[in-house]
C-alpha cells in the first residue's frame, strides 16, 4: 500500500528488512552495542556479514533514541542507519525516545542526501512496545518531519508479520 504526502511516497509492505533492493538505506532496530542479536538486528547483521559489526564497534554504545550510520556491506543498499529504540516500560519517556529514533534516522539519511529509506517497526519486537501505539508515533513523527525533508522521496515501512502490516495499512489509510 502506498500514499503520497507532500511529494513523499510512503509505502507499507510485508517483507524482510534485510532484502530491500532499490532502497538506499535500511534502518536497523539496533541494540546499544550495535551488535548482532535477534529480530531485525540479527537479520541485518547476518545478511550484511561480519564487516558490519566491525564498522559498528567504534560507534557503540548508543543511547535510546540515537541513530548512527554505516555502510551496508553485503546488503543490497548503500547504508544502514542504526537506531536504538526504547524498551517499553523501562526507558522513559518511551514515546519521546521512539519519536527521536525516527527523527534521528531521517536526519542521518538527509545528511547523506539519500532519496529512500526502509524502516522496520522499531521497538515492537523484543523491546515490547505495543504495535498500535508505536505505529501511531512513527506516522505522527514522519508527518511532522516531512516538511523539513530536502532529499528523501520515499519512506518505506517493512513489516515482518501480516498482523503488523494490517495495523500499518489501517493507520496509513487514515493519514
Amino acid at each position: 500500500m502506498k500514499k503520497t504526502i507532500q511529494n513523499i511516497e510512503i509505502e507499507v509492505s510485508r517483507g524482510d528488512i534485510a532484502n530491500q533492493p532499490g532502497i538506499e538505506a535500511v534502518i536497523n532496530a539496533a541494540n546499544a552495542q550495535l551488535a548482532t542479536g535477534g529480530g531485525v538486528a540479527g537479520a541485518i547483521h547476518r545478511a550484511a556479514g561480519p564487516q558490519l559489526y566491525e564498522e559498528c564497534k567504534s560507534l557503540a554504545p548508543i543511547a535510546p533514541g540515537e541513530a548512527v550510520i554505516t555502510g551496508a556491506h553485503n546488503l543490497p543498499n548503500k547504508f544502514v542507519i542504526h537506531c536504538l529504540g526504547p524498551v517499553y516500560g523501562r526507558d522513559k519517556p518511551e514515546d519521546k525516545l521512539l519519536e527521536n529514533c525516527y527523527k534521528n534516522a531521517l536526519k542521518r539519511a538527509e545528511e547523506k542526501n539519500l532519496k529512500s529509506v526502509a524502516f522496520p517497526s522499531i521497538s515492537t519486537g523484543a523491546f515490547g512496545y505495543p504495535i498500535k501505539e508505536a505505529t501511531k508515533i512513527s506516522f505522527n513523527t514522519i508527518l511532522a518531519e516531512i516538511p523539513k525533508l530536502k532529499h528523501l522521496q520515499k519512506l518505506k515501512f517493512v513489516l515482518f508479520s501480516e498482523a503488523d502490516l494490517e495495523i500499518y495499512e489501517t493507520m496509513l489509510a487514515e493519514m
